[in-house]
């Protein structure tokens, strides 16, 4: 680079159109801004773990010919997952399987052992299953990850909760602030379904 701008010192309106180029290079480099999965995807293929690395469950496959729920979770164990937005799921869990949902999944970025202990410890059995995206594949794929590295060391999950029928994203609410819980509460997504 350096050596280009040595060869072009005499040619002002070169350099000016070389780092005008370079500019816009910057630029459109940053514009380029992704949304969640919305209404009417297909979720992706993408295996996630079920109480160990060794049980992959393929999240299209676990909600083919079935109406369920996902919602996602910035981390097992964290406050607001653990007093909150789980719990609110399986103290629901009635209401929303009389409500015509066959599956409830939960998806953290976090290891399949600590997404089976947080869901013994919740007493979520037969009711929400846990589903460990240890590599933030999933949640990259839907594209409801965010930098977590002061908090929690690493990309996590934002906190959301879609209505899924065969496969397809029928509803979607993603909370505004990443990690509070309003839009993605088990009382809120009674009117998505």
């Amino acid at each position: 680079y350096h050596l280009q701008l040595q060869r072009m010192r005499g040619n002002y309106s070169m350099l000016r159109r070389l780092s005008t180029v370079k500019f816009i290079r910057k630029f459109s480099s940053t514009v380029v801004s992704r949304m969640p999965i919305k209404q009417g995807e297909t979720l992706p293929s993408v295996e996630l773990q079920e109480n160990t690395p060794a049980n992959k469950v393929n999240i299209r496959d676990l909600f083919k010919g079935k109406k369920g729920i996902i919602f996602g979770v910035p981390g097992a164990y964290t406050p607001t997952c653990s007093n909150s937005h789980l719990p609110g799921f399986v103290a629901d869990y009635d209401k929303l399987k009389d409500a015509g949902v066959d599956v409830i999944a939960c998806v953290s970025v976090n290891d399949a052992f600590v997404m089976s202990a947080w869901g013994k410890d919740k007493g979520v059995e037969g009711k929400v299953r846990m589903l460990a995206d240890p590599t933030a594949a999933f949640t990259k794929a839907i594209d409801v990850g965010f930098d977590a590295t002061a908090a929690l060391g690493g990309v996590r999950s934002q906190r959301y909760a879609m209505v899924v029928e065969d496969g397809v994203v029928k509803a979607i609410n993603v909370e505004p602030d990443k990690t509070g819980l309003s839009c993605s509460a088990a009382k809120s997504i009674f009117s998505l379904l």
